[in-house]
């Protein structure tokens, strides 16, 4: 039988390209060697969305639209939306008995989030808990592994020593699953923080030519470079790590010495990228224009999806609450 693996998205909005490269792509090469069960987070999205959860509505389908867009396949893989499991919410609760406070308060995405989010009260119970939800998510459908990028790595880790925790306690039940981290480095948003809609520095994947145009003018290069005439370093400029992606080898090795010897100015080197990055997003953007006309389609494929997932997941909790004695 094939190993499983499992990652899903909050739904805040249609996908950028720091999730094609920090997520999907990774996702899609997994289609064929796992049984792969990819989620729709919309519990995890009320930890920071919870005064406003309409986005979280809205943006459901719009997030497999784009997943579908990117080559992931519903007959190789399984769909389905969080809250529609009920049992991850049961698994959640049990799990949070046994989980030591410390390893939640030590969690560096937590200290992190709460740092750039100021404008959102994110001290809730919700917010702190999360990995152990997370790790619900994972441990019900016995995951062998967790493809993300390298700031989801501590929530894994911790999801491992909490399935230790439980085998420990109450007998095997749970695969202890490894960390499946994504190839490519992480891209950053116009402005070299974190790509994120709610920072305004996406770029996204059904943007028109003219905005992804507008956008990378906008892009903060090496900011040591104040002038054309000086030279700059590419392993610092954020337009370079676009070039590495969408520009042919040849031209990122021309782009790269050219810069270092301040033959091209970062102007001429945007638009070269834009351009390159327009082409090899528009078979995406395309693909993502013609499922908009098939929202019904995607919504059967949901609840398929959640019908499957369902199944799976009920098996794991009689298992769990025959370890209780429940």
């Amino acid at each position: 039988m094939k190993k499983v693996i499992l990652s899903g998205m909050r739904p805040t909005g249609i996908m950028h390209v720091g999730h094609l490269h920090g997520a999907l792509l990774n996702w899609a090469g997994f289609q064929d060697t796992y049984t792969c069960y990819f989620f729709i987070a919309d519990w995890h999205a009320l930890t920071t969305e919870y005064e406003d959860p309409s986005v979280i509505r809205e943006s459901k389908i719009d997030m497999i639209i784009d997943w579908m867009a990117i080559g992931l396949d519903p007959g190789r893989c399984t769909f389905f939306v969080q809250s529609q499991i009920k049992e991850h919410a049961e698994l959640h609760l049990l799990l949070s008995m046994i989980v030591p406070l410390p390893w939640l308060e030590r969690n560096p995405t937590y200290k992190e989030q709460l740092r750039e989010l100021k404008t959102r009260d994110l001290y809730t119970y919700g917010f702190l808990g999360y990995p152990v939800l997370q790790a619900a998510d994972i441990l019900i459908y016995k995951a062998n592994g967790v493809p993300v990028g390298e700031d989801q790595a501590a929530h894994v880790e911790l999801t491992r020593e909490i399935a230790r925790r439980f085998n420990y306690l109450y007998g095997e039940v749970f695969p202890i699953p490894e960390v499946l981290l994504t190839k490519t480095s992480k891209l950053l948003g116009i402005d070299r923080r974190k790509m994120s809609k709610s920072l305004n520095n996406a770029i996204f994947l059904r943007d028109a030519p003219e905005t992804i145009r507008s956008k990378v003018s906008e892009m903060i290069t090496d900011p040591q470079r104040a002038r054309r005439s000086d030279p700059g370093d590419p392993s610092v400029c954020n337009v370079y790590s676009f070039h590495e992606l969408y520009s042919p080898y040849s031209k990122v090795v021309e782009i790269g010495e050219a810069c270092r010897t301040a033959k091209i100015g970062c102007v001429e080197c945007k638009g070269i990228m834009a351009q390159n990055l327009i082409e090899g997003l528009a078979p995406i953007r395309e693909k993502a224009l013609e499922l908009e006309s098939k929202k019904g389609e995607i919504e059967e494929i949901l609840q398929e999806g959640n019908r499957r997932a369902r199944e799976v997941a009920q098996r794991t909790m009689e298992e769990v609450r025959a370890k209780l004695n429940l």
